[in-house]
């Protein structure tokens, strides 16, 4: 999972890019990176660390321009390094002219490669943002499309999600793939100029005027003349007539303050808690959330049950996201940094502790130990999806069923590994009844059913 951030016609646009990598800095924290352009060229600078690491002020003053490009990246396609980070620039004669970050994953990223190494075309990395770059660069520089048309050939030929905004001489391109897998917002600053982002939260905090979400086989084109629409019919480049959106960014990874698929992301995580209360009929003294993807979820499951909610974990926040660290030993070793039991809130109780899914189940086992050393009576682990039994391949680093809990064990077995008294997952029928449109959803993680293959 990653963000990326764009910014047009702005002064200011790499402190605002800043900004807005900075609000999305959950999405990844491995590496980040920025291209401004100054009226010339692009200048590009990207490392391993969070934002506030590479960016420093002295670091964004020597990036001048007005359209600037943002990335916050975990590793799906691509080891950790520098070289896999985005964004991904292209030289012309006149210098480095064109700019890309995306999120998301291309499932036929080593067809499309060799294609493209096969007329020549070098490869800096094996990182899909990469590809789409080169694809459309050589469509444009060597075929004498237009960037939009090369767009189009893009969505025809590369298969699986992308969400993504290219920048070149004189502006920015905006595009989605045409399922909208992963989430995308456009926003008009009250200035005048244009920001796009992966979460409407980053948009925030530059206080725009508008916000409005790229749609699914949009391309959104941006110029000093025109911000004009390119609406296809997505009904060409995709085999369902619905969109396909991701279901675990309102599960884990977005904001709960951002606004998603048409969606507030903190409503749907409280209906999917109070849907998971309304089927259990267990009896506790508390309700606890694993923090902080799941408070919501919780807080919607302890006002259902009229049960004390109680922020029984206390999250150092400077520790990451332990289920996007790309090692299985940093995670291990980041949950005994991460949580801390409350004094004396858990001791002699019957405890609801509320998560929003178990993916491998390493983090979740150490904090029932945790809870358990705390002094509780009984855990019942309570959480807020189905389980999780096939791989990702549109953006999330599940790339092995072997790694998937839920693929490798019964209830029982699970409940049993995590040392809690039950277990109990939402069913995917309940899922569904937690967002407005169920039909425009993903759940190949859940039930195998990829909408691209």
């Amino acid at each position: 999972m990653c963000g990326i951030i764009g910014i047009f016609g702005n002064e200011n646009a790499a402190e605002l890019a800043t900004l807005g990598l900075f609000a999305e800095q959950h999405r990844g924290q491995e590496s980040c990176g920025m291209a401004v352009h100054d009226g010339h060229k692009f200048v590009l600078r990207k490392k391993m660390g969070l934002v506030k690491e590479v960016f420093r002020p002295q670091k964004i003053k020597l990036l001048q321009g007005k359209i600037a490009i943002g990335h916050v990246r975990y590793p799906t396609c691509g080891s950790s390094s520098e070289y896999n980070s985005q964004p991904h620039i292209v030289e012309t004669l006149s210098g480095p002219s064109y700019a890309l970050a995306s999120n998301g994953d291309i499932i036929n990223y080593t067809e499309m490669r060799q294609k493209l190494e096969n007329k020549g075309i070098y490869f800096a990395s094996y990182n899909d943002g990469e590809l789409l770059l080169k694809y459309i660069v050589y469509q444009v520089e060597k075929n004498g499309k237009s960037i939009v048309d090369a767009i189009k050939l893009a969505m025809q030929n590369i298969k699986g999600a992308f969400s993504t905004v290219l920048g070149t001489r004189d502006g920015l391109y905006v595009f989605r793939d045409p399922y909208g897998i992963r989430p995308l917002s456009l926003g008009k600053l009250k200035d005048g100029s244009i920001a796009v982002a992966s979460e409407s939260c980053a948009l925030d905090i530059l206080h725009p005027d508008s916000i409005r979400e790229v749609a699914p086989a949009e391309i959104v084109e941006i110029t000093k003349q025109k911000l004009q629409s390119h609406q296809l019919q997505a009904s060409h480049y995709r085999t369902s007539k619905h969109n396909k959106h991701c279901i675990f960014e309102h599960v884990y990874f977005a904001r709960p303050d951002s606004f998603e698929f048409n969606e507030n992301v903190y409503q749907v995580r409280m209906n999917i808690g109070s849907i998971l209360a309304k089927n259990d009929e267990a009896d506790y003294d508390i309700v606890v959330p694993v923090p902080d993807s799941a408070n919501f979820i919780a807080l919607g499951f302890a006002r259902q049950k009229n049960i004390p909610y109680e922020m029984g974990l206390i999250r150092n926040h400077y520790v990451g996201r332990t289920f996007i660290k790309p090692e299985q030993t940093i995670r291990d070793e980041s949950v005994n940094q991460k949580f801390n039991p409350l004094p004396n809130i858990f001791k002699g109780k019957n405890i609801a502790l509320v998560d929003d899914s178990i993916v491998r189940g390493t983090t979740l086992r150490q904090i029932v130990k945790m809870v358990r050393k705390a002094g509780a009576n009984q855990i019942h682990l309570r959480i807020g999806s189905p389980m999780v039994k096939f791989s990702c391949f549109y953006g999330i680093d599940t790339p092995s069923q072997d790694e998937l809990i839920a693929n490798n064990k019964s209830l029982e077995a699970i409940r049993d590994y995590l040392g809690a008294d039950s277990v109990k997952y939402l069913q995917i029928e309940q899922l569904q009844q937690a967002v407005k449109k169920p039909q425009d959803y993903c759940y190949a993680c859940f039930n195998g059913k990829y909408p691209v293959k």
